[in-house]
């Protein structure tokens, strides 16, 4: 595995500091990052010029996107429901879709397809068995189970062409890939896109980038990881935290890279060590994100 280090500026942008941070979505109209607190059930909405806030209490809450025509999604324990744009009138939203419950399982993860279809992914409370699902949302608030068998669902991603999906289970400690068709939601031949279990931590959440790269938080390994269309690894870019949770492009022509981060079980000496642990990082690598429009869900009816 080729280990070429990108140094990167880090910089942090506001004053938020996350247990659990998770979870970046750029919301290009206002210029806001959608970010969540898994631990604390927050969301984040940042205006990232100014470095402003506004935080909404929604535990639970594990990832956020805007949805087109207007308003937020949001997931949280088996549930996905529509929002407003901003709080206010008709914050508490409706539900779009629900899971079946199950004791010890919750949402983790979601994305959205460059059709504007919904993905989202449970697991393990304990983060020790395989009783996680990566489901489909469909038509009329169905939600399709399409991997089953995950512990910790994380990283859902398309390739720049619609015809690549990526995933990761974090446990196993690899990227997969399978093929996308784009029309139907329909994914499939899953296989292995990059072995990560010699690499520092577990691959979290990840975004591909205008040429087809793969970038990937490594939680515990205080590194983001950059791999190639055909899997290869290209660069990694040292981080001053060691557990970043998941990256996201936004800001002017998509060049900054947001980067979640988070504290979870460090030491008063790690906290100390690690001052940026659990704030929200800006960085300027370079290559530039996918356009905005394809992170915006369409909501079925």
């Amino acid at each position: 595995m080729v280990d070429v280090r990108m140094p990167v500026t880090a910089e942090p942008v506001g004053d938020v500091t996350a247990v659990l941070g998770e979870g970046p979505y750029w919301r290009p109209e206002d210029e806001v990052l959608l970010w969540v607190d898994v631990t604390r059930g927050l969301l984040h909405m940042t205006r990232v010029q100014l470095g402003e806030t506004i935080t909404i209490e929604l535990d639970p809450v594990s990832a956020a996107f805007p949805a087109v025509g207007g308003g937020i999604v949001t997931a949280g324990g088996h549930r996905l429901t529509l929002r407003a744009t901003r709080p206010g009138e008709g914050w508490a939203g409706r539900t779009i879709a629900e899971a079946p419950a199950s004791d010890g399982v919750r949402f983790n993860d979601a994305a959205v397809d460059p059709a504007g279809r919904v993905w989202v992914g449970s697991m393990d409370i304990k983060e020790k068995e395989p009783l996680g699902t990566l489901y489909r949302l469909g038509t009329g608030g169905t939600l399709t189970p399409v991997v089953k068998g995950a512990t910790v669902s994380n990283g859902i991603g398309w390739s720049p062409d619609g015809t690549r999906m990526y995933y990761n289970d974090s446990p196993l400690r690899r990227i997969d890939m399978f093929d996308y068709d784009q029309a139907t939601g329909e994914a499939f031949g899953g296989r292995v896109f990059a072995d990560l279990s010699r690499a520092d931590g577990f691959p979290d959440g990840l975004t591909v980038d205008a040429d087809g790269y793969v970038w990937v938080a490594m939680f515990a390994g205080g590194a983001l990881r950059r791999f190639t269309p055909a899997g290869h690894q290209d660069a990694v870019l040292p981080l001053p935290v060691s557990q970043p949770t998941s990256c996201a492009f936004g800001g002017p022509g998509m060049a900054d890279l947001f980067v979640t981060t988070a504290y979870r079980d460090l030491t008063e000496a790690q906290r100390a060590a690690e001052p940026l642990a659990g704030r929200l990082l800006r960085l300027r690598p370079g290559p530039v994100g996918l356009p905005s429009s394809a992170t915006q869900a369409v909501i079925p009816s």
